[in-house]
Parts: C-alpha cells; structure tokens; sequence
C-alpha cells in the first residue's frame, strides 16, 4: 500500500513538472492522437496561433495549416504509419502555419512521436521564424546595398580614368581643329564626356567614395533657404509645408550634399503627384535604442537628427519600395530618370554615418527619413537625464492596435513595462471584438495606417461611439503634418510619430489618458 501511494505521489510529481514546463516553454507545444486530433496545448501556442486551449482541443491539426500543408497532412501521417518513412518526425524542417487572423507565418516545426496505452501520438514543438527571417532579409538586403556598392564604385573608379583621357584629348584636340563645324563636333563630344563624369560623380557618391566637405550645420537653415526655390519648381498644384523642430540638434554634414539631397527628395514627391498634393519637409531629433532600432535597420543605437519629406502620391508597392535605393532603379518613363538620385542619396547618408529609410503604402504616399548622427563639440557634456524613462502606469488597460505583428509585440511589452495591463489586436475589426469583452479598457492605442478597410481615426470614431469613456491616441509612420489633417484636429486625436523612444511613448499615453489630446 504504501509502495503504491509513493508511486502515485511520484507520478503526480513527474506530471506537475511537466507541466510547469509545458507552461513556461517559450515555443508552441502541441500533441495529437494517431489521427491527427489535437490533445494538448501549451500557452505558447496559444499565443502564437491567436486561439484559446478550447478552441485547439479535439480539432485536427491541419486547421493550423495554409494550403497545401492543409489537405495534404492527415496523408503524412496515414503514409508514416504504412511506411515508417520520416519526412518530418525527428528531422524537423520550415514550414508555414496559418494564425486565427488567417495570416500565414514561417515556422521551425519539430516532431517525435510516443505511445500511451500502445496508441502511438506525436508531439510538435513549433517556433516562429517570423524575426529571424525579417533579420535574414535585412542581412541580405545589407551585403547586397554592399556588394553593390563595391562593384558601382570600382566600375566608376576606372571609368573616371577613361574620362579624364577622352576629355583631356578632346581639348586638346578642339584647340588644333580650324572649321566651326569641326569645332562643334568636338564641343558635342565633350559635352557627352562631360554627361558620363557627372553621372560616375553619384555612382561614387552611391558606393560612399566621394570626397565629402563635411561641416556643422543645422540642417533647419537649407530647409528654410531652399523653402522659396522649392515652391517655384514644385508648381501651384503642389501645397509645400514645413515641420522643423525648433531645438534641432547639430549634424556634422557636407552641405551641397544636403541641399542636393533636399531638392532631389521635393523632385521625385512632385513626380508622384502628378494631379497635385501635399508635401511635408520635416526636421527633428531622435534617439536611437536597441528596441527600436530593430525596425530601422542599419542605425547604431545613439542620437540622430531626422529629415522626412513626404507625399500623398501614387506611393510604392514593397517590391518596388525595396530595389528604391538601388543605382539605375527606377519607374519613370524612358529618358525621365537615371536612377541614380536615391542612390546617390543613401550613399552619402551611409557615408556620413547616417541611414536612409523609406516608409510607403500604394496610393497612400510615401515618407523619406534621412538620419543623421548628432554633432557634438569635443568635450561637450551629455544633457542629464536624456534616456530616462518614467514608470507612469498605475494598471491601466491598453488595447493596443497594430497590424504589423513585430511592432505589437514590442509595443506591448513597452507598456507592460511602462505598468500598464494590455491587450492587443491586429486589425479595426478585431480591435472592436476585443473591446466588446472588455467594455472597461481605458485607452485605445491604434496605427493610423492599417488594411482591411478601417483605419485607426474610423477605428478610434466607433470605439468613442461605442464606449464614450475610452481615451485614444494613434500613432504612424507618416510626417506628423500628413497625419494632422482637420477630422484629426476635431476629434481631438493626437499622433504618435513612428518610431519613437520609450519616453515619447510613456508622455503620450499618459497625455492620451489624462485628457490631453483624447
């Protein structure tokens, strides 16, 4: 008797520590019967599926699975038991699973297989790759930007060298000839060599060879100075507006690069506005952390002053958006355009130890942020207390609102940090399901930009219809000015402009939660 209660406490033993580690297990956790029917899940399931343990528990596992994965899986296993042939179990490989939302996801998925009571099951243990793909991509997109570069510069390089020839005996050449139309056939010929120089001039600037005449400026005073010649070359169907931050810190640049950089910027904005539009010229300053440097691949953690110009045209579609840098990239007609203004541009951003980054959405517009790292002079002292971050929340509830799966993440564990509870939804739609359970949330912290047809301003509208106590605040990628338009104003909604530091998060939400712009 007493053998068979210590079996029965060691047993009980052995499955409460399994299950201790089933729930802290930072990895999915799903095992099903020889039939594919799901039997357990862990919290970390879940989470990454957006479905509750009983929405799992006796449904087949292939509801986790886009196409083909989805028909084909219950034919894996029947073929496995006939066979005995591995395809997946102790092998492990990528896949792709489908979310609650129907996103699909990439996936690490792992499989073994055990036996209760003689019936074989299978465990799967499931990991997101969604970030280190992201990193993958990023990595390559770097290396790439690169090699790129390297190559451009070399090609540049010697073809600057057979410039220098060609011009130089033309001159000579144009001083010997004794008839005017000879003359012209040579100053022609000079002028396309001329052309070819000018054009192998950005090809360096691209691969970060050109020779920069770097100075402390503010990069406020070339806005300002080109705001009058800007508006002349724009034309009248254009509205041109400036955001410049009054406290602007100094960079350390060359500054025809900038002035260049500005008007080639307000150019291509034009372009893409052909039935006219608003362009925003915004300056100010930013911090640079670990957290939200991740979405701004390429900046080193530290402070940076930003220049945005943005546009409401015809925008980008990703797969254009990602080659925009590239030399000889471009989409405008035959004869309209070399390619080389954008890639010019982030060469020498890169050179001056900055980055360039480009946020747009087709037939929404498109945002250009240049950053650049912030001058100091030699001795200069750090401003106390620059990084510090209050601990504002007293357990307030937060929906946060986000349809970009990395950014809700990190935006939810900032304000778990920050003492908030929060709640998070990736869409308008589910947005307003969460807070139907959950009339008592306090603010409502939403992307102005999102798909599936309701934006965070509607999104914020019928929240507030619908339960007149919450708070709101939104937040976006886009110029600040592009987002402050009257509907905006009367709702009285601010805008939190992406990305932003900790502590621009903790002064918003707090401001939103005391009155302050909800």
């Amino acid at each position: 008797m007493a053998d068979n209660l210590q079996t029965d406490e060691s047993l009980a033993g052995e499955a409460a520590k399994l299950h201790a580690i089933l729930d802290s297990a930072v990895d999915g956790i799903v095992t099903i019967d020889r039939n594919g029917i799901i039997m357990t899940v862990n919290p970390a399931a879940e989470h990454l599926f957006g479905y509750t343990r009983e929405e799992f528990i006796g449904r087949n596992v292939h509801f986790l699975m886009p196409e083909p994965y989805h028909s084909e899986h219950d034919g894996y296993i029947r073929a496995y038991r006939e066979t005995g042939r591995k395809k997946i179990i102790g092998i492990g490989r990528e896949v792709v699973g489908r979310k609650a939302d129907g996103t699909v996801f990439p996936i690490h998925l792992a499989v073994s297989e055990f036996f209760v009571d003689g019936q074989i099951h299978f465990a799967g243990i499931i990991r997101d790759l969604t970030e280190h793909k992201a990193t993958e991509r990023a990595l390559r997109e770097a290396q790439k930007m690169e090699a790129m570069g390297q190559l451009t510069g070399g090609i540049a390089h010697d073809f600057n060298n057979l410039l220098t020839v060609i011009i130089g005996n033309l001159e000579m050449l144009d001083a010997k000839l004794t008839t005017d139309d000879k003359r012209e056939l040579a100053s022609e010929a000079l002028e396309a060599a001329e052309i070819g120089a000018r054009l192998t001039s950005r090809l360096l600037a691209f691969a970060r060879r050109s020779h920069l005449e770097a100075e402390p400026v503010n990069l406020n005073t070339f806005v300002l100075g080109l705001t009058d010649m800007l508006h002349r070359t724009l034309g009248e169907t254009i509205f041109l507006s400036n955001a410049l931050s009054p406290d602007l810190w100094m960079v350390r640049t060359d500054a025809s690069q900038i002035e260049s950089a500005i008007v080639n910027l307000a150019v291509n904005a034009r372009d893409a506005m052909p039935s006219g539009g608003r362009l925003v010229i915004e300056t100010s300053n930013v911090q640079i952390d670990d957290e939200n440097g991740t979405g701004e691949m390429g900046l080193a953690p530290g402070n940076y002053v930003r220049l945005s110009v943005s546009d409401t045209g015809t925008g980008m579609p990703p797969a254009v958006r990602e080659r925009a840098f590239e030399p000889f990239f471009t989409t405008k007609e035959k004869g309209k355009g070399t390619g080389l203004g954008l890639s010019m541009i982030y060469g020498f951003v890169k050179q001056s130890g900055g980055h360039a980054t480009i946020y747009s959405e087709a037939e929404k517009g498109t945002t250009v942020n240049l950053y650049l790292p912030r001058y100091r002079e030699q001795g200069e002292a750090l401003e106390r207390g620059e990084d510090a971050v209050a601990t504002l929340g007293n357990g307030e509830l937060v929906l946060a609102v986000e349809d970009d799966e990395r950014v809700r993440r990190l935006t939810v564990t900032r304000l778990k940090e920050l003492g908030y509870n929060v709640l998070e939804a990736g869409s308008g739609a589910e947005a307003l399901a969460v807070l139907a359970a959950n009339p008592d949330v306090d603010l409502l912290f939403s992307d102005l930009v999102m798909p599936g047809g309701m934006s965070g301003y509607e999104l914020c509208n019928k929240a507030r219809a619908l339960y007149p106590n919450v708070r709101a605040l939104l937040t976006s990628g886009y110029a600040e000015e592009l987002t402050r338009s009257d509907a905006l104003a009367e709702a009285h909604l601010k805008v939190l402009r992406k990305p932003y530091r900790m502590a621009d998060l903790a002064e918003a939400v707090a401001g939103a939660l005391k009155g302050n712009g909800a």
